[in-house]
């Protein structure tokens, strides 16, 4: 498989790094893997975005799902006439985003086709599996654990904290792409349902992931601070996404 960064921000976009996105390949399989904001510009700099085979968005959050709405558009009123397009999400996002476009029974749908995921629900997309787990944030989010036809698995922790059974997504992961909002100490983070990097490390080292890679950061914070915490707790090397950046995983 192979990962692009589309972006990578904690919450805001800055000038050139988007909020979460990224896209998953393997061979002719492409998965736009959440849609934050400033990632569909992104995702139109390396792909043709019409030849998606699915997207799958982890959840509610702008920083995560924002840039959807502008993929509908471009699709329904761009000259493709392209629907169903299978879309992933958890319980109460395709209400959230009709509600954003001011009517329930908005037409959404028939361009997206909303596929709601639970915990441990199993997913296959054209060339690749993708096992979902709910993570340990306050609306319903899901992690995800993608594994392409030769056996390569890539972990993605969404946004999460500690708690919970989630991270066996991660378990013995070729690449692991975890959150990692903030630094320092776990007890003085300012709120619970996200990581420090060195949770990040910690729950990579835990799980026996062979590689990890940091993303979501707070985009007032160091980034490499934030990979000197997690290669103390985690052991080895540790990466940090940054757009436009491809990975072999």
């Amino acid at each position: 498989m192979r990962l692009t960064i589309l972006g990578s921000n904690g919450t805001y976009p800055t000038p050139g790094r988007p909020t979460s996105g990224y896209l998953l390949q393997h061979e002719e399989t492409s998965i736009w893997m959440d849609t934050g904001s400033g990632t569909f510009a992104a995702l139109q700099r390396v792909i043709d975005f019409t030849t998606l085979d699915a997207l799958v968005i982890s959840h509610v959050h702008a920083d995560h799902c924002l840039d959807v709405l502008g993929f509908y558009h471009a699709v329904k009123y761009g000259g493709l006439a392209r629907t169903g397009i299978p879309t992933y999400v958890p319980a109460g996002l395709a209400e959230r985003l009709k509600g954003f476009l001011g009517d329930p029974d908005h037409p959404l749908g028939a361009t997206l086709d909303f596929r709601v995921q639970d915990d441990q629900e199993h997913a296959t997309i054209s060339g690749i599996e993708v096992d979902f787990a709910v993570t340990d944030h306050p609306v319903p989010t899901l992690g995800v654990r993608a594994t392409d036809g030769t056996g390569r698995v890539l972990a993605y922790s969404a946004d999460t904290g500690p708690q919970g059974e989630w991270s066996r997504i991660a378990d013995g992961a070729d690449l692991f792409l975890c959150e990692a909002t903030y630094q320092g100490s776990a007890d003085e983070k300012p709120w619970s349902h996200h990581l420090t990097a060195g949770e990040a490390g910690q729950i990579a080292r835990r799980v026996g992931a062979k590689a990890l890679m940091l993303t979501h950061i707070w985009p007032a914070l160091d980034p490499e601070r934030s990979v000197q915490e997690a290669e103390h707790t985690f052991g080895k090397p540790v990466g940090l996404a940054v757009p436009g950046m491809v990975v072999n995983v």
